[in-house]
């Protein structure tokens, strides 16, 4: 049995192993895929970045996340409690097919309706591997059990509802992969934790959080490459499935991703409300808004983090009560913040 020191190890060794992977492979792209020509071109109105940059850089990610929990299986800690072979095996296809959905999307330019298919699958993939809700806590105290048919609904919209958070989020340099990185590392926090101690949920959440960290460099603004539609919708589908493996900690990854998903339910409302097609892209979001506000692309970056980052700290210190609060204010911040964006240039939005 581990110590706790080979333990602290071990968790720093899953960091550095993923970070490294992650870099590795992310180099290798940015010099491989423009003569692929797979590239994002600026026009001018949503992409507004200087020259064409490379897609795929999820690849590199997804990549490193699978090398590191095939290095971890080869040592014997997955698979481990709730994270069995079966579990493993839906993640490995269902975030599979998110990259070759993302492929023919980034090659091809797929329309809406066709990009929906590969994040449907991916979704339907875990729930059929035995990804599940059965207990939600309750904030009032106690547990809410979830009746076995609606288990797998709740966890279709749950799992498709984070893959278009992180998709939509993917507007401007870093954003994402900074979320994702905090979002994952709170849920190691968490796995933690007494009551729901899970070691094969930690170290899965720390490889995403290495990964992301070893890709990072390369996506800050100026970015060098893109994560592409297979790793924005990757980053957004492991995060909803570690909540849901690592007990159901919902309301944790909600503070942590509450502003991006608030932002995508307000963006939504908007579009529908003056009759534009949901799925259009255009610069409402409140990334888009705050740089038109003045902030510099980093500063977005900075800002929107530090504010996920505070609220996720708060889940791990606050009880089920508190989060609800917390949740409370999380929305308010977010109205204050989203009004602040929108009294300048949004006539240019």
């Amino acid at each position: 049995m581990y110590g706790d020191m080979n333990r602290i190890l071990l968790y720093f060794g899953v960091v550095i192993i993923s970070a490294g992977v992650a870099w590795l492979g992310t180099r290798l792209l940015v010099y491989v895929v423009p003569g692929w020509q797979i590239t994002d071109s600026p026009n001018g109105e949503r992409k507004r970045h200087a020259r064409p940059v490379p897609l795929l850089g999820g690849a590199a990610v997804w990549g490193s996340v699978v090398l590191t929990a095939a290095m971890l299986c080869g040592l014997g800690f997955l698979p481990e409690g709730k994270v069995t072979w079966f579990v493993l095996f839906g993640m490995l296809a269902g975030s599979a097919m998110l990259m070759i959905g993302g492929f023919f999307d980034d090659r091809f330019h797929l329309p809406p309706s066709a990009q929906m298919i590969a994040p449907a699958l991916a979704a339907v993939t875990a729930i059929i591997s035995g990804v599940g809700f059965t207990l939600i806590t309750n904030p009032l105290g106690g547990v809410l059990r979830i009746a076995g048919w609606v288990s797998p609904i709740l966890a279709f919209a749950w799992l498709l509802g984070m893959m278009y958070t992180t998709k939509f989020l993917d507007g401007i340099d870093g954003l994402v992969t900074s979320l994702t990185a905090i979002g994952a590392l709170i849920i190691f926090a968490l796995s933690l934790r007494w009551d729901a101690p899970s070691v094969s949920t930690a170290l899965l959440a720390l490889a995403l959080c290495g990964a992301c960290l070893g890709f990072l460099p390369f996506n800050l603004t100026p970015a060098k490459i893109f994560l592409g539609e297979g790793g924005s919708v990757f980053t957004g589908y492991l995060l909803g499935l570690l909540a849901i493996v690592s007990g159901s900690k919902i309301t944790t990854t909600l503070l942590v991703m509450g502003v991006p998903i608030l932002d995508v339910a307000w963006v939504i409302a908007e579009r529908a409300w003056h009759r534009t097609p949901v799925t259009r892209g255009d610069r409402r979001h409140l990334h888009f808004r705050l740089l038109e506000r003045g902030l510099s692309t980093r500063q977005v970056v900075l800002l929107l983090s530090a504010i996920s980052g505070a609220f996720g700290a708060v889940a791990l210190i606050v009880s089920p009560a508190g989060k609800a609060v917390a949740l409370a204010a999380l929305v308010v911040v977010v109205i204050g913040l989203m009004q602040w964006a929108r009294q300048e240039n949004f006539h240019r939005s």
